[in-house]
């Protein structure tokens, strides 16, 4: 009897000392401002693409870029890019 459980507690105690030495890499903090300059990148694409598929119809390039950011405030009015 003391055998078998001398038999079974060297594996569960090697198991729990490896597992409780090995530490997982902590993982990076992600940086706030790496959403607002991928937001803000979004942005100024859509508008340029709106934009010059709205001066493909007609408008004017003033009217088709102030309509191109209206649009968007509608569109992605959840983000922080659409806010500025």
């Amino acid at each position: 009897m003391k055998r078998s459980l001398l038999f079974l507690l060297i594996p569960s105690l090697a198991l729990w000392v490896g597992c409780s030495h090995s530490k997982t890499p902590k993982k990076p903090k992600e940086n706030p401002a790496i959403a607002s300059q991928v937001e803000e990148e979004f942005k100024q694409r859509w508008i340029e693409k709106r934009g010059a598929d709205l001066m493909a119809l007609g408008l004017r390039p003033d009217l088709a870029r102030q309509q191109a950011i209206d649009e968007f405030n509608d569109r992605y009015g959840f983000t922080h890019a659409a806010g500025k």
